[in-house]
C-alpha cells in the first residue's frame, strides 16, 4: 500500500496509531492537539476570509473577486486538510521515538496568503467594476 493511503487511512483509525511505539508524555500528546487545532482555526479564518471577499467586495470585477474568494477558500481547505496529517504525523513520531516531521507547508500556506493579500490590495485598488 502507498504512504498516502497508509496515511489517509490512519486520519479515520486514530487508535491504530496506538498500536506503534509507546505513549509518549500526555504534555507532548496534548501539545499537539492544540497545534492541531490552531490549524483548524486558521483554515477556518481562510474559508471565512473567502466568503467575505465574495459577498462584502460586490463591486470589485467578477473575475478578481472570484479568484481571491477561491484562493482563500482552497488554502483553507489545504490547511484543514494538512493539520490532520500533520496531527498523525507528530503522534506516529512521537510514539516511535523520531525526531518530528518537518514540513514546508507553513512557508507555502504563508506565501499563498501574502501573495492572495497582495492580489486583493491591488484588486480593491485597479478592479472596480465602475473605474
Amino acid at each position: 500500500m502507498n504512504k498516502i493511503a497508509q496515511s489517509v487511512r490512519l486520519w479515520f483509525a486514530p487508535q491504530r496509531i496506538r498500536e506503534e511505539g509507546d505513549t509518549p508524555d500526555y504534555r507532548f500528546y496534548l501539545a499537539n492537539e492544540r497545534t492541531f487545532l490552531a490549524w483548524i482555526r486558521t483554515a477556518l479564518a481562510l474559508i471565512g476570509g473567502g466568503f467575505a471577499v465574495d459577498q462584502f467586495l460586490p463591486d470589485l470585477a467578477w473575475g478578481v473577486r472570484a479568484g481571491l474568494a477561491l484562493g482563500l477558500l482552497a488554502a483553507g481547505v489545504l490547511c484543514a486538510l494538512r493539520a490532520v496529517n500533520h496531527w498523525v504525523r507528530c503522534e506516529r513520531a512521537m510514539r516511535r521515538g523520531e525526531d518530528l516531521p518537518v514540513s514546508r507547508f507553513p512557508t507555502v500556506l504563508g506565501l499563498v496568503v501574502a501573495v492572495v493579500a497582495v492580489a486583493m490590495v491591488v484588486g480593491v485598488l485597479f478592479g472596480w467594476e465602475g473605474r
